[in-house]
């Protein structure tokens, strides 16, 4: 009811532990809190948080234009949501590495698990897309000595994600990937990666977790889980989703609503107003207050 029921604390411990089991951690990307919630209801181990879907909810490309304040405002209201991790994209992070080290020091106040800091020159763009451009070793590796240096919380995880495999190439991506960790990168994050084998190439260079990247229409293949863990991959994302489906939905929806002027026919493909108000607790917040959930739904059509 209302908060999860662990602290920021208690989820950080939690995620470094199945880390250290060596199991993949699936973290579907959540574009809201009410998302997130159905992602720990269907048994996935973490939440991610992407960018690109922070700046898409605004309205805004994925080019650097959100804040700092944006992304730890809208992280807080996922996280707190949920009892599973939540691990969230800080771009660059948001400045310089002064500004680093309070992007890790806000980050953990709203709650979140962990983040990942790119190695990207600013103005960044997704990194499944051509023309992008990195910074030097010398840069990347300031970034993340600083957050390092600012993290308070030592469960707080810090990855370093490396986007040189689209510019340099894979041995590129394989020393930076070295670097990274030998600065204190607690994981490393090697964006678009073009095969299994590649990742397999990071996994032999680093003995820190690493991340896979399973973005729909970009550079990587759409591995599975066993594939991407039978390569020593440690955690998965699916980034963006989510919410790709439920905007095709309302895409459909709303061109349904313009041919028929009813939804009628697509109200079976909806979720439920029982399904809903079960994934809200509402029953939970009637143990607390037997004034606030005074009603059934056994009137409603289909349960609905």
């Amino acid at each position: 009811m209302l908060h999860s029921t662990l602290t920021p604390s208690a989820k950080r411990a939690a995620f470094r532990a199945r880390l250290a089991s060596g199991e993949l951690v699936r973290m579907p990307g959540a574009f809201n809190p009410l998302s997130a919630k159905l992602i720990q209801d269907k048994g996935f181990e973490g939440v991610y948080i992407s960018g690109a879907v922070l700046s898409a909810d605004l309205g805004l490309p994925d080019i650097g234009l959100t804040t700092l304040t944006e992304v730890a405002a809208r992280g807080a209201q996922i996280a707190r949501v949920t009892d599973l991790p939540a691990l969230i994209d800080a771009d660059t992070g948001f400045g310089e590495p002064m500004n680093v080290a309070r992007t890790v020091q806000v980050l953990e106040d709203a709650g979140l698990a962990g983040m990942h800091l790119e190695d990207q020159v600013n103005p960044k763009r997704c990194g499944h897309l051509d023309g992008k451009e990195v910074v030097d070793e010398t840069t990347a590796l300031k970034r993340i000595r600083a957050a390092v240096e600012g993290r308070r919380d030592p469960d707080f995880l810090i990855m370093a994600r490396t986007d040189i495999r689209g510019v340099d190439g894979l041995d590129a991506a394989v020393d930076r990937a070295k670097a990274l960790a030998d600065a204190g990168a607690d994981a490393i994050f090697p964006e678009a990666m073009a095969s299994l084998e590649e990742f397999a190439a990071i996994r032999a260079a680093v003995t820190v977790p690493i991340l896979a990247n399973m973005t729909e229409f970009g550079k990587s293949q759409l591995f599975t889980h066993r594939q991407l863990a039978d390569v020593g991959v440690d955690i998965v994302i699916h980034p963006v989703s989510l919410l790709r489906t439920a905007m095709g939905a309302a895409e459909r929806a709303l061109d349904t609503l313009l041919s028929d002027g009813t939804l009628d026919a697509v109200v079976p493909e909806m979720q439920t107003r029982a399904e809903l108000y079960s994934l809200l607790d509402y029953e939970g917040y009637s143990a607390f207050d037997a004034g606030v959930y005074t009603f059934d739904l056994k009137n409603n059509r289909s349960g609905a």
